[in-house]
């Protein structure tokens, strides 16, 4: 009997190594991240119609359950192979998560600061289960970047936070994957914008393959942020950014001027959604069975918002990246959803209570 021959994920950087800058092999430190699944939504017609194909991007599969993996097991990767001992990054949560993760497997050390009160749990619990020194700043993640940027340029320690330009380029193998699974590139592809790298990153990933002739199109980019943190539509930066959406509560993305080139050469678009508009989008994402953490409904509630002002054409394909997963935030999931009904452990009163 022939042996069957394993279909074996290898991480990004092996599975798209001619894509991406050299990394010796025995430095890679991986989690076998990215493949995460393109999933059509399939219970949106109520809100949107049925004329659209609406695919959501679930990079909540990842292994610390967020996009930044794919972009810190480059960051990591490369930091191992230049010889540095130590990471370093500010953090509003995923960021931190996936640094303590990869730095724990590639045996570096790790320190995170975070702004204090404004993380959410999950997030929080991952970065302090992997062994990361954490540093809570009474401040925002802008005031704990600035910090974290200067602690870099003067001690031994490499940062990760995503004006490390490898960090974009593990970033950008999600758009490969994309363009893969769909055999074509999306008419529009929606994302949250909070530093602005993932815009900046998709973008980068969809133009490589076009040059490399695997497309033949590319899409029109449209970024969301948070109302109450949404610099790059204001046109100035937010001292104090406030959202229920904590991932994409940034008040001066790093990446915004890349993030604007990418919506200016792609034709697409840079807006902003209410904390009611993106919890709406994370309810109706639910009822569709993807539980996803309040930043990432920022990409649906864009599309419900842009359903609405007439732009899309009948079969339009849209992609909508969910960041992060919806664990990552119980308290706002259990906030946003009916409170259990308490029962006495009786038959009957449990079949009165179910409505039977």
């Amino acid at each position: 009997m022939q042996a069957i021959k394993p279909n074996i994920w290898n991480g990004v950087i092996r599975e798209f190594q001619e894509f991406l800058p050299k990394v010796k092999d025995d430095s890679i430190v991986t989690l076998r991240e990215g493949n995460t699944p393109l999933i059509e939504a399939v219970n949106m017609g109520e809100v949107i119609g049925n004329e659209l194909k609406i695919f959501l991007k679930y990079e909540g599969l990842n292994p610390t359950c967020s996009f930044k993996d794919r972009g810190m097991t480059m960051a990591v990767s490369k930091a191992k192979e230049e010889g540095s001992h130590a990471i370093i990054c500010a953090s509003t949560g995923n960021t931190a998560a996936a640094a303590a993760a990869y730095a724990a497997r590639g045996g570096l050390r790790a320190y995170v600061l975070i702004p204090e009160g404004k993380i959410a749990l999950g997030k929080l619990s991952q970065a302090m289960m992997h062994g990361a020194a954490v540093i809570q700043i009474q401040g925002n993640f802008d005031e704990a970047l600035i910090i974290v940027k200067e602690v870099s340029k003067a001690y031994p320690v490499t940062l990760v936070n995503s004006i490390n330009p490898y960090r974009l380029e593990g970033q950008k193998t999600a758009a490969f994957e994309v363009c893969n699974h769909l055999s074509f590139a999306p008419a529009y592809h929606f994302l949250p914008v909070g530093n602005a790298g993932n815009i900046t990153a998709y973008w980068k990933g969809y133009k490589e393959f076009k040059e490399k002739g695997i497309i033949n199109t590319l899409p029109k980019m449209f970024g969301f942020e948070a109302e109450g943190a949404a610099p790059i539509v204001r046109g100035y930066a937010i001292k104090n950014p406030e959202t229920i959406a904590s991932a994409i509560r940034i008040g001066n993305p790093s990446s915004w001027e890349n993030a604007v080139k990418a919506r200016d050469e792609s034709g697409g678009v840079i807006d902003m959604v209410s904390d009611d508009e993106i919890i709406y989008a994370y309810k109706l994402l639910a009822r569709d069975g993807i539980f996803c953490e309040p930043a990432s409904a920022a990409s649906l509630a864009g599309v419900i918002k842009m359903h609405k002002k007439g732009i899309f054409k009948n079969g339009d394909t849209i992609v909508c990246t969910l960041t992060g997963h919806g664990l990552k935030d119980p308290d706002t999931a259990i906030k946003s959803s009916d409170k259990p009904i308490t029962a006495e452990p009786e038959l009957s009163k449990v079949v009165e209570l179910l409505g039977f």
